[in-house]
């Protein structure tokens, strides 16, 4: 609570909040709410479980080179992850199922934290090629939809950051040696002397959590795994959108659904709240959706994408007895 950071991303929730809101009443936004036929929602609740799951079986697939872990044993610990991702700031649900996996597996954390920024690239491509999908229909609404601006701009600077990003990891995976030569040098010049050597151990693991990277075919299974995790979460706001009195298609929930996830790599507070939501309700205003409508369906889906497995996560972390506090004394300790 007394980090700035935390704070930061109060400010910012609260300023995008202030942005989704300002135009509304709230009376109009819970008549919506009120006509919802929330039974569209378990289907959409079914698909996103299913998009979970595959993404405990990409993990599985990332993680095959230090040790073949189940599916099933993954399952648990990626929810966990998002419990932690929606109820710690600073997305500690990645920190939080590295911990958890070396306890039940072995896996040092900074190799699997290795595979999760690995993850993350991947899913970073995936949702910036649902925008460049839809890039000429969009560059006709974003000027009207009063927040997202210009997308062009965004999308190209986005993708060549992730690309990039992909673009050395997998460097550093097929040559570990001349990229632990090329990282001891920079931690012999900028870390102190009495860090370095758990530092190269740290980046010795790391390099070695990267090792799925080094056949394209793997690097063509992890990148058709994200798709299908994005459609499968894309189906999700597709099922949502059923409960309310409205229409789009499916490749524009795929924008919507790239676009508000780019968004909540913006710090804000646990649960992505304002990042999330107001891009969400700017892309549907952009297709002509009504404003209470946009807002009432970006609400419930936006409490569909967190309710059910922030409680499924929860239960998990419960049943493995593993408090955030012992993680916390215990992180900067991995010795393996």
């Amino acid at each position: 609570m007394k980090r700035w950071q935390f704070w930061l991303g109060l400010i910012i929730s609260a300023i995008f909040l202030w942005i989704a809101f300002r135009n509304l009443q709230p009376v109009d936004v819970w008549q919506k709410l009120q006509g919802a036929k929330y039974g569209w929602l378990i289907p959409g609740i079914g698909v996103y479980f299913l998009a979970v799951w595959a993404r405990a079986w990409r993990w599985h697939y990332l993680l095959r080179p230090l040790k073949r872990i189940p599916t099933k044993t993954m399952f648990p610990i990626v929810a966990i992850g998002y419990m932690g991702n929606n109820i710690y700031p600073a997305r500690a649900g990645e920190l939080l199922r590295a911990y958890v996996l070396r306890e039940k597996e072995g896996i040092p954390i900074s190799a699997s934290l290795a595979t999760i920024i690995v993850e993350r690239a991947f899913d970073g491509i995936v949702m910036l090629a649902f925008v460049f999908l839809n890039l000429p229909e969009l560059i006709s609404l974003s000027d009207d939809s009063g927040f997202i601006g210009d997308i062009r701009t965004l999308a190209l600077l986005g993708s060549g950051v992730f690309l990039a990003a992909v673009i050395v990891f997998m460097l550093m995976a097929v040559y570990p040696d001349r990229s632990l030569k090329f990282f001891d040098g920079l931690i012999n010049r900028v870390i102190p002397s009495k860090f370095r050597t758990s530092s190269r151990s740290m980046l010795e693991r790391f390099i070695g959590g990267l090792a799925s990277l080094r056949s394209p075919a793997d690097v063509g299974m992890v990148l058709l795994t994200s798709v299908v995790i994005w459609l499968f979460e894309t189906g999700k706001y597709w099922f949502v959108m059923h409960a309310f009195t409205f229409e789009v298609s499916f490749f524009a929930l795929m924008l919507m659904n790239g676009i508000v996830n780019l968004a909540t790599t913006i710090p804000s507070a646990p649960g992505y709240i304002g990042t999330f939501d107001a891009p969400g309700i700017a892309i549907l205003k952009a297709f002509n959706v009504p404003e209470d409508t946009a807002a009432s369906y970006t609400l419930v889906l936006h409490a569909a994408l967190w309710l059910p497995i922030t409680v499924l996560g929860a239960y998990f972390m419960a049943r493995e007895r593993i408090s955030w506090r012992s993680i916390q004394v215990e992180i900067g300790e991995e010795k393996e």
